[in-house]
C-alpha cells in the first residue's frame, strides 16, 4: 500500500493546472448510458474513482475508447448487462448514479448499495422515492437495489412526476434528472441540489438533446424526449482541487497561480481565504493567491452550495491549526467527518471536538509524524499539515487521496514541495 512522505517547511510557489472535476465527471460518465450514440468527453481527470467507473461501465457492455490527452469516447450501443456488482462499487458511492440511466433506457437495473468514504450515513432513499414517483418498481434485497420500468415491469415506461426531496442530495438530483430526460412528460425536481457539478451534468445532457431548465436552482424542470444523441462535452474544472491547493499555498505562506480553473464557484472559500489574510486575484481561467506571513484563524459552517462546502472543511481545519487565534468549525452535512482531527492532533494541533463542532486553536508549529488517512478530504488536510510541519510526515492509506487528486505529488513538486510516494 503506497504512502506519501512529506518534508515540511517549504513555501509553495509557482504555477500548476487544475484537473477536471471528479464530482462532475462521474455522473457525466453515467450519462453515456442514456444514448446508443458516442459521447466524447474531454478534461476527464485520471483518478482511481474514474478508472473504477469506467471498468463498471465496460462490464455493462459500454465501449470505452481512451484518446489520451483528447479524452474518452463512450458508446453504450452494446449495453447488455445492467448490473453494478458489489465488488466493483464497494469503494465508490458514485456507482449509484448508474441506477437512473439504466432504468430510463434499459428498463432494468440491479445496483449494489454503494460504499465510499466512511464519513457518515448517506442514504439512497431519495433516489428510490423519486424513481418510484416516475413509475419504476424498486425493491432492496440482499444489499442490491432491483429496479424495473417499461416492458420489463409490464408498463409503458417512466412518466414525468413532481418530486420533492426530503433533503438536498447531489447524487439524488443527478440520478433523477438523468432518469427524467427519457421519461414521458414533464418532471419537476424541487429542493434540488444547486451544485455546479449538477449544472455541468445538465449542460452535457442538453448537448445530447435533453430539455432541462432551472439547473443551478432549487427547482429543475425536465421535459422528457424519446431519445438522446451523441455529443462532445468538456468536464468543468475541479473546484475542490482548486480550493485544496489554495489552502496548501495559504498554510505554507506561499504564492501560487492555478490555471484551467475559475473562482466563479468558490465564493465561500475565497471569502474565507480573504478573511484569513490572503490576497486572491481571480482571472477568467486562473486564480492567484499570495499568503501573509501568518494566517488569521477563520470560523466556518458547512452547508449545501452556494454556502461553504463540506468537502473543504478538513482543509480549513488544517490551516487553522497553524493560524493566529482560535476558530470554530461546524459540520452540518455529515455526522462523522472529523476523523482527521485525531491525526492532526498527532502532529501537534490543538483541536477539541464537541459533537458537530471542532474548536481549533492555532499553534506556533506542527511536528512531522506518521498519520493515517481516513477518507478523501481528510487525506488532503493531512497533506497540508505535512507541508507546514517541521520534519518528515508519513501519510498512510493514501489510496483515499488517489480517488480525488490527480498526480498530487507531481503537482506539489512543481510548486517546490518536498513530497515523494513510496510503496
Amino acid at each position: 500500500m503506497d504512502k506519501l512522505l512529506i518534508e515540511g517547511g517549504v513555501a509553495l510557489a509557482g504555477e500548476i493546472a487544475i484537473s477536471g472535476a471528479k464530482n462532475a465527471a462521474l455522473p457525466i460518465l453515467c450519462a453515456s448510458l442514456l444514448s446508443s450514440e458516442p459521447l466524447h468527453l474531454t478534461n476527464v481527470p485520471r483518478l482511481k474513482d474514474i478508472a473504477t467507473m469506467l471498468r463498471l461501465l465496460a462490464q455493462m457492455g459500454v465501449d470505452v475508447e481512451d484518446l489520451g490527452v483528447d479524452g474518452l469516447v463512450l458508446n453504450s450501443r452494446g449495453l447488455d448487462n445492467p448490473l453494478a456488482p458489489y465488488d466493483m462499487v464497494k469503494t465508490m458511492r458514485a456507482a449509484i448514479l448508474v441506477l437512473g440511466p439504466l432504468v430510463a433506457r434499459h428498463g432494468e437495473a440491479r445496483v449494489s448499495l454503494p460504499g465510499g468514504c466512511a464519513i457518515g450515513a448517506r442514504p439512497v432513499e431519495q433516489h428510490i422515492k423519486g424513481l418510484q414517483a416516475m413509475g419504476a418498481q424498486l425493491r432492496v434485497e440482499h444489499g442490491y437495489i432491483h429496479a424495473t420500468a417499461g416492458a420489463k415491469a409490464g408498463q409503458r415506461g417512466l412518466a414525468g412526476a413532481r418530486i420533492f426531496t426530503d433533503m438536498v442530495t447531489v447524487t439524488g438530483t443527478e440520478n433523477l434528472m438523468m432518469a427524467a430526460v427519457l421519461a414521458k412528460g414533464e418532471t419537476v425536481i424541487e429542493n434540488a441540489a444547486r451544485e455546479p457539478e449538477v449544472v455541468d451534468l445538465a449542460n452535457c445532457l442538453v448537448s445530447m438533446g435533453a430539455r432541462i431548465a432551472g439547473a443551478g436552482t432549487d427547482k429543475i424542470r425536465i421535459q422528457g424526449v424519446e431519445r438522446l444523441h451523441g455529443a462532445t462535452h468538456a468536464i468543468m474544472a475541479d473546484r475542490i482541487e482548486t480550493g485544496t491547493y489554495l489552502c496548501a499555498a495559504a498554510a505554507t505562506g506561499g504564492h501560487v497561480r492555478l490555471t484551467n480553473t475559475s473562482a466563479a464557484y468558490l465564493d465561500a472559500v475565497v471569502d474565507k481565504l480573504f478573511d484569513a489574510g490572503c490576497d486572491v486575484l481571480s482571472e477568467r481561467t486562473a486564480i492567484t493567491l499570495q499568503a501573509p506571513p501568518r494566517l488569521k484563524a477563520v470560523s466556518i459552517r458547512t452547508s449545501p452550495y452556494p454556502a461553504f462546502p463540506t468537502d473543504m472543511q478538513a482543509q480549513f481545519m488544517a490551516i487553522n491549526c497553524v493560524a493566529e487565534g482560535s476558530s470554530v468549525i461546524r459540520e452540518t452535512i455529515f455526522e462523522n467527518r472529523f476523523m482527521h482531527a485525531v491525526e492532526l492532533i498527532r502532529l501537534g494541533a490543538d483541536i477539541k471536538i464537541d459533537a458537530s463542532n471542532a474548536m481549533v486553536t492555532g499553534v506556533d508549529h506542527l511536528d512531522g509524524a506518521t498519520v493515517m488517512a481516513t477518507d478523501l478530504r481528510a487525506s488532503a488536510s493531512l497533506v497540508i499539515a505535512g507541508l507546514v510541519a517541521q520534519g518528515e510526515t508519513q501519510i498512510e492509506r493514501i489510496y483515499h487521496l488517489d480517488r480525488g487528486y490527480e498526480r498530487i505529488e507531481e503537482k506539489l513538486g512543481q510548486l517546490g514541495a518536498r513530497v515523494r510516494r513510496i510503496s
